[in-house]
């Protein structure tokens, strides 16, 4: 059957046979029919000296079923018809003649073409069953590829690609997807060479509004060549599908529409996950955040709170109650409050140092520094803070000079310092060596506190975070995630391991850099 509809003559069926495999045979089919009645006809010829003529009725109804196997329904009539023509011309008496003598003969005539007519009939609906079965299994598994290569995919961009090669595989024709941003649709995906002109967009723009397929082989905007499938997920329309199909195609409309709802079901629906995706990163990312936030906030009102109130009180000792102060007590209130307007600077510091380091401002200003020398101002800094903790120095002999930022690279061994001598108790000891591996300078700052769980090593860089350690004094938890940044900067790496017994190593390794070479030539 062939439909006109303009320039296109439109052939039935066409989709279905390419779910299938099987072709409709059409004229060919019913020359085969003629053929194999023909070839029936010469094999009970042959036979005939040996059999009775009605036995060579069941030759005939084998064609038929035959034909009704391969070649289809109207084929498989026509060969019944032309059996019972062939039977009576060619074998009964009088032959070669389609007059009967026997009248008994037009009983089987009967017989033969109803049987015939009933095997064909069955055989065929077997035949369309099994067609049938062949379609969902086809579809089945194209959907199943669909929905795989799109669990696979990660981003948008694969998703609706992996969607045009699959749809183009399965279907055929030409394929494109639109994506609703901001109210308007853009092509995200498509066929090479396929990309429709901004009027078929109305169109698609309809679809995408009333949630329903139009164009080609629909009831809406039916004249138009192409045919929109809406992205329907549940309580939103992601985009529209854009096909322009081959043209005996959208004269099937049935399993046609139904497979593509059913395309577009699974991509609408991989596009809601990744929108869900997103949200719940974004979710967590603002989660994160506030926790950040509220880290900050808490970390900034204690340890701003905590050296002002000392400073305020001693300050305010000082003043209401100098004349009755001995010298003594007015010098421990006066060093009280110097050393907590020092650790309010630190804090201070090290917040806009972070601020630093996160905006990329930070510049190195590298010069060759000795690192005896860095070592020794480090200790110096902290050297208030080092009554009752034993510090044991161990530097390799004949350092080369190291190209550093010294202020920096002083604010990181500090840092360090700072941070042992938390956890190093009344009494404890600490430990700082340096040397020199290959070609780079390692530095490393030990105690002998209490440690770090061992699940915890790498965190202790991160900002705001702080050991669950009880024994260990709190802090902005800012200091070594300084460290970190002002080391990586400088192009090297900052680690922290537990010593054997008990205690935390932080090493800091750097390149010794064009300080070290000019070094060496001197020597």
């Amino acid at each position: 059957m062939s439909v006109n509809r303009g320039n296109f003559t439109l052939n039935w069926g066409s989709f279905r046979e390419r779910l299938t495999g099987i072709r409709d045979m059409g004229a060919i089919g019913y020359l085969a029919a003629i053929a194999m009645v023909a070839a029936a006809t010469l094999v009970c010829n042959q036979a005939r000296p040996y059999l009775s003529p009605v036995n060579m009725v069941m030759g005939y109804l084998l064609v038929v079923v035959l034909a009704a196997l391969f070649l289809g329904r109207r084929p498989a009539m026509l060969s019944a018809f032309l059996g019972v023509l062939a039977f009576d011309f060619f074998f009964v008496p009088p032959r070669f003649s389609f007059s009967v003598e026997e009248k008994e003969y037009l009983m089987t005539f009967f017989a033969l073409f109803t049987v015939g007519l009933v095997i064909s009939s069955l055989v065929a609906q077997a035949r369309e069953r099994l067609d049938a079965l062949k379609v969902r299994e086809r579809q089945t598994t194209n959907l199943y590829h669909l929905s795989r290569d799109l669990a696979a995919a990660t981003d948008t961009g694969a998703l609706v690609k992996a969607a045009v090669e699959k749809i183009e595989q399965s279907i055929g024709g030409e394929v494109a997807v639109f994506l609703a941003r901001e109210g308007e649709l853009e092509l995200a995906a498509g066929s090479e060479g396929f990309a429709p002109e901004r009027a078929r967009l109305e169109v698609a723009e309809w679809a995408l509004r009333s949630r329903r397929m139009a164009g080609a082989g629909t009831d809406a905007h039916g004249s138009d060549p192409l045919t929109y499938v809406p992205l329907k997920a549940l309580l939103e329309t992601h985009g529209v599908l854009v096909l322009r199909l081959d043209e005996d195609d959208i004269l099937h409309p049935e399993e046609l529409h139904r497979l593509l709802n059913a395309y577009a079901s699974q991509i609408a629906m991989a596009l809601e996950r990744l929108r869900l995706l997103r949200q719940a990163q974004e979710t967590r990312i603002l989660k994160e955040r506030e926790n950040l936030e509220r880290a900050l906030l808490n970390s900034i009102s204690h340890d701003l709170r905590t050296p002002l109130t000392a400073i305020t009180g001693a300050l305010s000792a000082v003043l209401e109650e100098g004349d009755k102060l001995n010298t003594a007590s007015r010098d421990e209130l006066l060093q009280t409050a110097r050393e907590e307007a020092a650790r309010l600077n630190r804090f201070v510091g090290n917040l806009l140092d972070m601020t630093r380091l996160q905006a990329g401002v930070l510049q190195l200003k590298k010069e060759p520094c000795d690192v005896q020398d860095l070592v020794g101002t480090a200790l110096a800094t902290v050297e208030p803070r080092l009554a009752g903790i034993a510090v044991s120095v161990r530097l390799a002999d004949e350092l080369p000079l190291a190209c550093l930022d010294f202020v920096l690279m002083l604010q990181v061994l500090v840092n360090l310092l700072d941070n042992a001598l938390k956890h190093a108790a009344a009494g404890g000891e600490l430990e700082v060596a340096a040397r020199v591996v290959g070609e780079r300078l390692e530095i490393g700052v030990a105690d002998r506190g209490p440690g770090v769980p061992e699940a915890d090593l790498a965190r202790i860089f991160e900002k705001f975070y702080r050991t669950p350690v009880p024994e260990v004094v709190g802090g902005t938890g800012l200091g070594l995630s300084i460290c970190r940044g002002i080391v990586e900067a400088h192009g090297g790496s900052i680690r922290a391991e537990q010593r054997e017994g008990k205690g935390l190593r932080i090493v800091v390794e750097v390149p010794l850099g064009v300080a070290a070479e000019g070094r060496a030539d001197e020597e």
